[in-house]
């Protein structure tokens, strides 16, 4: 989900470890009696409903093959599309989000004829079934009317971030869950773990826990470690993930990037954080590769490390859910009749509500908030 620069990475405290970011919203609805925006009528728009029907496309590729000039392809969240220049402004024309639109080319490569398919099942009704919105964006208003303005381009890491939370946020039915767990105990604990192993790679952070506690909450809710293809079959189909590969939303200078820690439920605590450290700095030296960001069930967005207290992350797709933790507070709380100071942190679960139920999402997350309370349950 850091929603994938708007994250920071830290290590420091309970709070500490790589933020996710604030996800945003739908376009706010026309205001009563005010008339829908027109849809698109250029004269590319005329050409491709009036072309010959196209070949049903593949499902689109999720891996694909590395694009062979850096305009081909961009990357954001763990997605990667491939298109070729003239295909994307063909796309531009039409007014039309390429990440929507299933690529029937080599390695998953979009077409034009695919383009065309898209926009024909949008005119016809079928957007929605399709698994994106086709909403196009209206035309802005002249806002040097009212002031100086300036325009900076959208490109690189931002663009991609930008095309993949629109993909994300039209193709998943979001629901977000809150809750929050009692701390106390567990910050007590990673500290003193911690000056333990002063000087020892591997800084075990609340991020590393919560990398366990979400883990072990798979294992016992694993259709939160699953995907859905609604183009599967005859009426879709869930794909649940036997591994266990959790996506740490980053924020870099460079934007944001999801690498993905592998098989979190067969290493150790100092052995996760030597691993998430190592991404990292992949991240920040520009050192990541595309794979090194593919394959994950689970995605965590940490806010800890700059404040708020809740938000609502948006779901890194294909996957199904992710978590959004906040930074902790104290709190006083009334505990065995007495008025005690308590560490509470804030967490967050948005989850696709065609795979998830709301009660199973707050099982989930009431959960995952009795591991992270209980040292010992995560050691176990």
């Amino acid at each position: 989900m850091f929603t994938p620069g708007l994250f920071l990475l830290t290590s420091d405290g309970a709070g500490g470890g790589p933020p996710a970011p604030t996800p945003g919203g739908p376009p706010a609805p026309a205001p009563p009696g005010a008339p829908a925006p027109p849809p698109p009528a250029t004269a590319a728009a005329s050409r491709a409903a009036a072309a010959p029907a196209a070949p049903t496309p593949n499902p689109p590729a999720l891996v694909t093959a590395p694009p062979e000039k850096k305009s081909d392809a961009f990357v954001a969240m763990g997605a990667l599309v491939a298109a070729s220049p003239g295909v994307r402004k063909f796309a531009r024309e039409l007014g039309v989000d390429l990440t929507a639109v299933p690529g029937s080319g080599g390695g998953g490569r979009v077409l034009e004829t695919d383009v065309k398919d898209y926009v024909k099942r949008v005119l016809a009704g079928g957007g929605a079934s399709a698994g994106g919105a086709g909403m196009v964006q209206p035309k802005l208003p002249d806002f040097t009317r009212w002031g100086a303005v300036e325009k900076t381009p959208l490109k690189g890491v931002r663009k991609a971030t930008a095309e993949g939370m629109s993909r994300n946020w039209n193709l998943i039915p979001h629901v977000t869950q809150f809750d929050v767990a009692d701390i106390t105990a567990t910050e007590a604990s990673r500290k003193k773990f911690a000056d333990k192993r002063k000087g020892q790679p591997g800084k075990v952070t609340m991020t590393i826990l919560a990398i366990r506690a979400v883990t072990k909450a798979l294992g016992e809710f694993p259709q939160f470690a699953s995907s859905i293809d609604m183009t599967s079959g005859d009426g879709g189909e869930i794909i649940r993930k036997s591994y266990r590969h959790i996506g740490i939303a980053v924020d870099s200078p460079n934007g944001l990037m999801v690498p993905v820690l592998r098989d979190t439920d067969k290493k150790t605590l100092p052995e996760l954080a030597t691993e998430l450290e190592g991404l990292a700095e992949k991240v920040r030296s520009r050192k990541i590769a595309l794979e090194d960001m593919q394959g994950g069930v689970f995605t965590i967005s940490n806010l800890g490390g700059i404040g708020g207290t809740f938000f609502t992350p948006i779901v890194n797709w294909p996957e199904v859910a992710i978590l959004g933790i906040s930074k902790s507070r104290q709190e006083l709380q009334l505990v065995d009749g007495k008025v005690e100071a308590r560490l509470i942190m804030g967490l967050s679960l948005s989850y696709d509500h065609r795979v998830i139920d709301g009660a199973d999402g707050a099982r989930f997350l009431k959960r995952v908030c009795e591991i992270l309370s209980d040292p010992f349950d995560l050691l176990l």
